[in-house]
């Protein structure tokens, strides 16, 4: 039986809606999501502004500014994930732009690296990072991108 992966794109205002679909479709991104998820269940993509993000930064991770992702898993089984993942799209345009990358390109690299870390993966501690870092490369490749790092 094919897995059910039920994803669901949240903009927290229509001008940071208009600004990610200038640059990707939907349908794009669910299909990045889609690709580095090998379960089923549901994810929450949601886009949010740097007010947003700065709040839920400092009320999860006691940090006082904005990140460029978060990821909230709620379920994770051998077959099932649950996960609210949350982008500052004006955090990942401003890296974008430091990083000499098209904001498409380092968009999709989030939405991997959020959709990894829902899976169980985490990059604390040195073996662990670079294994997911290898992932991420590898899954970005597929999906037509450069290395990342």
């Amino acid at each position: 039986m094919a897995s059910t992966l039920a994803i669901d794109i949240q903009y927290a205002s229509p001008a940071i809606e208009k600004n990610i679909k200038s640059i990707v479709s939907s349908i794009t991104i669910k299909k990045w999501v889609k690709e580095t998820t090998q379960h089923s269940g549901s994810l929450t993509l949601r886009f949010v502004n740097q007010a947003e993000g700065k709040k839920l930064n400092a009320a999860f991770r006691k940090k006082d500014a904005a990140t460029n992702v978060l990821t909230f898993p709620y379920e994770l089984t051998k077959k099932t994930v649950a996960a609210d993942i949350i982008f500052c799209f004006p955090v990942i345009q401003k890296e974008a732009r430091e990083q000499g990358k098209t904001v498409k390109a380092h968009l999709a690299h989030l939405v991997v690296h959020g959709c990894l870390h829902a899976q169980g993966f985490d990059h604390e501690i040195e073996k662990e990072a670079k294994k997911m870092e290898n992932r991420e490369i590898a899954l970005l490749k597929l999906l037509g991108f450069t290395n990342p790092y």
